[in-house]
């Protein structure tokens, strides 16, 4: 994993070490590619930054090598997947909150490590819209979140897509974010895109 990954999500690391689960060693019953020179990072859910968020299941993160370099193409570029222990419900209003809630407790978590001045803080601001779905998803949501930077210390705008899948004869849930600050015609989105279009939910593969 790379070191501004391990950096970012240090708070994250102790809690899941509290919760006994060891994300590095984790084998995931779908397969979710990690291409080379790509960071990763496990947690459970409920998040422990974001208890508001009423999921259980595991968080599964895929960062660009980039995404910690303020002068990378990749800056901020990364996805998550949502593996749940059951389908929820899943509207646009649903995605602004969670991700609101989210992002706001990841920005919460590095204030004092950071050094973050109270006259920088703002609320983040997210905006959702379903859109038709694509090949393959339940659901498929655009939008934006804009937050502060809490790496640069200034504000930020990410574009998402999220997917919403299901699996055939599983309970469980997917939910997989794509972010970037790059417009979504920029070719990082095909990186992101990748990981999606090779997912599948009934097959298991480590290649750590």
């Amino acid at each position: 994993m790379k070191k501004s990954a391990c950096i970012l999500f240090c708070f994250i690391a102790l809690t899941v070490t509290a919760q006994d689960f060891e994300g590095h060693k984790w084998q995931a019953p779908y397969t979710l590619g990690f291409p080379e020179g790509w960071g990763v990072e496990r947690f459970l859910i409920p998040i422990e930054f974001a208890p508001s968020i009423p999921y259980k299941g595991v968080e599964d993160i895929r960062f660009t090598p980039g995404w910690g370099n303020v002068k990378s193409e990749e800056y901020w570029s990364y996805a998550f997947l949502w593996y749940l222990d059951e389908m929820p419900v899943t509207t646009a209003a649903i995605i602004h909150t969670n991700l609101n809630a989210y992002y706001t407790g990841l920005i919460g978590r590095n204030i004092e490590r950071r050094k973050i001045p109270a006259d920088k803080l703002f609320p983040v601001k997210s905006l959702a819209k379903e859109v038709e779905a694509e090949q393959g998803d339940l659901k498929t949501f655009k939008g934006t979140i804009t937050m502060l930077d809490y790496m640069e210390q200034k504000p930020i705008t990410l574009n998402f897509v999220v997917h919403v899948k299901s699996c055939q004869n599983q309970t469980k849930g997917f939910i997989f974010y794509e972010i970037s600050p790059k417009p979504t015609t920029d070719k990082v989105w095909t990186s992101l895109e990748s990981l999606w279009k090779n997912f599948n939910c009934n097959a298991a593969i480590d290649k750590k």
